[in-house]
């Protein structure tokens, strides 16, 4: 997310936090093999303890933390791109590129395997940490980025294709999910979300290596937009950036927030469940006290979602960025609720399919979600 525009940096005194679905798969990852750690006094701390700290306190370093590996490879991919600039990059409390500064923000929980669980724990999310999941968000605040430090919003060409970059982020936005004029790239149809959005989307996806975008998006308005950046990459790529403020913004160790105080505010703007489709899951599940010793759906679907991802591919020729949405949808409701199997795993597959094809037909139909900034 930007905080371009209409939204300062300093927008967290609002409780503008990053949407809670943006940080899905980014959590939990595994130490990298050769990867050492400093011995944080904090890592055997129990959660009441960790949440009374402060951010301040924590005393993380980017560089000796599990992200950073990942940094190193978005630096190795501009350069395979030709591309000069290097965004700077700091530890904070999300996800941010700050107005006018050609670098951004990574997440404290992305540092350390500890902080990663404390934070799967409190938001529920994050239980599948993926690397490509990491790489994408890289690239997306890296579209933010580029566009600071050559100011390409201020472009005539750039506003014609992607809007006014000063517009206001909106506190709600409704992605119409049938949508070919924007890319897919983050969940919940985030490119609609606003014109900087759109640009760092469409960025994110033309960056991407062995991108197919062409063909992807051949037969959409959105290539346009694709063709638009790979032509703007090119012009620019060997240029020396415009703006070069190395500057941070709301560096960790300058936060005296307590990790308490900042999850209840993220949990109150972001914890509301997503209810719309209980009545049909739970059809489909039953609850824990009714089946104590059952297998949890959210563990079946995680270990069916290959198959079940190629059976809706087949059967119903869905987008694969719809299914990962009705995918997650159904997985986070079903660990919210508790719910487990009614019978034999072998019983299940088939109306969970049908259960997802139903979900994702609805989303289509309705052409119309709404999701908080």
């Amino acid at each position: 997310m930007s905080r371009n525009g209409g939204t300062p940096y300093h927008a967290r005194a609002r409780g503008q936090l990053r949407p809670e679905w943006y940080y899905r798969r980014s959590m939990a990852h595994p130490a990298r093999k050769g990867t050492r750690l400093p011995d944080y006094r904090w890592a055997d701390y129990d959660d009441d303890a960790l949440l009374k700290l402060r951010f301040s306190s924590l005393g993380l370093r980017l560089k000796n933390s599990l992200v950073w590996a990942d940094v190193e490879r978005l630096w190795s991919e501009l350069e395979r791109r030709g591309i000069r600039f290097r965004p700077h990059v700091w530890l904070s409390t999300e996800w941010f590129c700050p107005d006018g500064i050609p670098g951004f923000a990574i997440p404290f929980y992305l540092a350390h395997p500890r902080l990663a669980r404390l934070e799967r724990k409190i938001m529920g999310k994050g239980e599948d940490g993926s690397h490509k999941w990491r790489m994408r968000i890289l690239r997306h605040e890296t579209g933010h980025a580029i566009d600071n430090a050559y100011a390409l919003r201020r472009r005539a060409d750039w506003r014609k294709v992607f809007g006014r970059g000063s517009a206001p982020y909106p506190d709600i936005y409704s992605p119409r999910p049938n949508s070919d004029r924007y890319v897919l790239h983050l969940g919940h149809w985030y490119a609609q979300s606003h014109p900087t959005e759109d640009f760092a989307e469409t960025f994110a996806v033309w960056m991407q290596p062995k991108a197919r975008w062409r063909r992807n998006y051949a037969e959409w308005p959105a290539i346009r937009k694709l063709e638009f950046v790979d032509g703007l990459m090119e012009e620019i790529a060997a240029r020396t950036a415009t703006h070069r403020n190395r500057s941070v913004a709301e560096p960790l160790a300058h936060v005296d927030l307590t990790l308490g105080e900042y999850y209840r505010t993220k949990a109150e703007r972001y914890g509301a469940a997503e209810d719309r489709y209980d009545r049909w899951i739970r059809r489909i599940f039953t609850t824990r006290d009714r089946r104590p010793r059952a297998t949890a759906a959210s563990r079946f679907l995680r270990e069916i979602e290959p198959q079940l991802r190629r059976l809706l591919e087949r059967r119903a020729r869905l987008h694969p960025y719809d299914i990962d949405h009705v995918i997650d949808t159904v997985r986070q409701r079903s660990r919210q609720l508790d719910l487990v199997l009614r019978g034999p795993r072998r019983e299940a597959k088939r109306p969970v399919v049908r259960l997802h094809e139903r979900i994702v037909v609805d989303v289509l139909r309705r052409n119309r979600e709404h999701y908080a900034l």
